[in-house]
């Protein structure tokens, strides 16, 4: 494995220590930083030029990086990356140019300046829009990293409403984030949903709505040949099976949602009026 791709799966950066438990000699690690591919965050410790930044700024101000800044680190699901370096500082000074959050209430990361993952969705439920920690909780707690009870349980009296509110919309399950943000858009809209739909024929479908329309979410990996070959044939297995078929891709479902409800209610109301009852 190329060390990039190890210490991104790592959050952006390991200690030495870890790097040559994994066969990587100290002249791979010095090779890979004369060639800038990778950086020194500090004594002993290695990390990509994109996460190096932020480490080192909170190493810098003993501070610790939480809310979006820290969602590399677990691999959690984002919309988008942030503009600005969220920091729980541990003090009562800001730092410039950053966002700070509270004190923290768990342990942290074990040896990166980095919130533990606990204090890290607690922060974003207060500090993001709601689909942006609604997408981060998702990703952890499907994971098994941590349950929608326990944050709730953190969360209590009305000044943390509005953060449980988002808890509402975790799901038990979801495959890609725009299945979370897609079942969002149609639970309030006031749409019947039933998600991950076995028909028979075709297979396992991203959404049944109003028990007649089949919605599928399209994530990268469709618009490859093979998968664009498979989408096709569950396509048509579908309509062959007598159910209404919608696919909806990344562009639909996180920047235009109204335009994709519209398009979901007018094919309802259209069944409703028998428009495709030749069938």
């Amino acid at each position: 494995m190329e060390i990039e791709a190890y210490l991104h799966g790592r959050g952006g950066a390991a200690r030495t220590v870890h790097l040559r438990r994994s066969g990587y000699s100290r002249a791979m690690l010095d090779k890979a930083l004369g060639s800038g591919r990778i950086v020194r965050v500090r004594r002993g410790i290695y990390g990509l030029p994109e996460a190096a930044s932020e480490l080192g700024l909170a190493l810098r101000h003993n501070a610790v990086l939480t809310c979006l800044s820290a969602a590399p680190t677990y691999s959690l699901w984002t919309l988008h990356a942030p503009s600005v370096v969220h920091v729980s500082p541990g003090h009562r000074r800001a730092l410039p140019g950053t966002v700070s959050h509270g004190r923290l209430l768990h342990p942290g990361h074990p040896w990166l300046p980095v919130a533990g993952l606990a204090d890290v969705l607690i922060h974003a439920l207060h500090c993001l829009p709601l689909l942006e920690s609604l997408a981060m909780v998702q990703s952890a707690a499907q994971r098994g990293d941590v349950t929608v009870e326990f944050l709730r349980r953190k969360l209590p009296g009305n000044r943390n409403a509005r953060a449980r509110a988002v808890l509402d919309f975790v799901i038990p399950r979801a495959d890609s984030i725009l299945e979370v943000l897609a079942n969002y858009h149609f639970r309030t809209a006031g749409l019947q949903v039933r998600r991950h739909v076995e028909l028979q024929g075709v297979g396992e479908v991203d959404f049944l709505i109003e028990g007649t329309l089949v919605v599928e979410t399209d994530g990268q990996t469709h618009l490859e040949p093979k998968q664009v070959r498979k989408d096709r044939a569950r396509n048509n297995a579908t309509v062959v099976g007598g159910h209404l078929f919608l696919r909806f891709g990344y562009a639909d479902v996180v920047h235009h949602p109204e335009r994709m409800l519209d398009q979901v209610r007018a094919v309802l109301e259209q069944s409703r009026r028998g428009a495709f009852s030749a069938r």
